[in-house]
């Protein structure tokens, strides 16, 4: 790990559907990550439970689906490597924070980090927590080092340059630079309309700034499996 920048020395193991993380740390290093994810680790690291932000902080998170506590894998006795994964098939997408720049992550979003980020949760407006299909609360990351953020299918990258404007449905949401603006509409003109679609409320995103989506759906996918579920009598 570089001390300077936080930034981990790190592999991502079988890209796509089921992609795992592979970190290396240094004695003393250590990496924070949802609850659950180590698959394994040296026989030099422990795994530990942590509650950044204080109990408000592990509040925050329960209303974006996160854990209340974060597990945190730690090179106590010499140099190792740890394994992780997220628990739902798809993509790991590392991304580099210098400091400058805050990412903000849909529920869901945070799977791993150095241990130097910040992980928190922000309040989102009535108008975009009442209709954005993510709540009130979102995910803010800052500070130096190395994010990992997780999907439900591959990760895909929407450039959108100065100027420019891109409409994308919430439930594909990932990530994206704070500093972007957005604002929720509705998917086509009418309520009626944008319901029958299928899409209902959508996010129009202002360039510049690069947001990171999900190819695939998890609220359509229970609402796929739901209909071979036998109803309970």
């Amino acid at each position: 790990m570089d001390a300077a920048k936080g930034a981990l020395d790190y592999e991502l193991l079988y890209p796509g559907a089921f992609t795992m993380l592979k970190v290396r740390l240094p004695q003393g290093g250590r990496i924070k990550a949802e609850s659950d994810a180590m698959v394994a680790m040296s026989a030099t690291m422990d795994v530990e439970g942590k509650m950044e932000g204080g109990i408000f902080g592990g509040i925050g998170r329960m209303f974006t689906g996160e854990s209340f506590f974060f597990q945190q894998i730690v090179a106590n006795r010499g140099a190792g490597e740890a394994l992780l994964a997220h628990a739902i098939p798809g993509d790991i997408k590392a991304i580099e924070l210098d400091g400058s720049q805050n990412y903000v992550l849909q529920k869901d979003g945070f799977f791993a980090g150095s241990d130097s980020l910040e992980v928190s949760t922000k309040l989102q407006n009535l108008t975009k927590g009442l209709f954005s299909g993510e709540g009130f609360f979102i995910i803010r990351v800052s500070g130096r080092g190395t994010l990992f953020v997780s999907s439900y299918g591959a990760i895909h990258p929407i450039d959108v340059p100065a100027g420019g404007e891109v409409i994308i449905d919430n439930s594909h949401l990932v990530a994206w630079p704070e500093t972007m603006q957005y604002k929720i509409e509705k998917a086509s003109k009418g309520w009626i309309s944008s319901w029958t679609s299928g899409e209902g409320l959508v996010c129009r995103f202002f360039g510049p700034g690069r947001v990171l989506i999900q190819t695939r759906n998890p609220s359509g996918f229970g609402g796929w499996i739901k209909q071979f579920i036998p109803a309970s009598k």
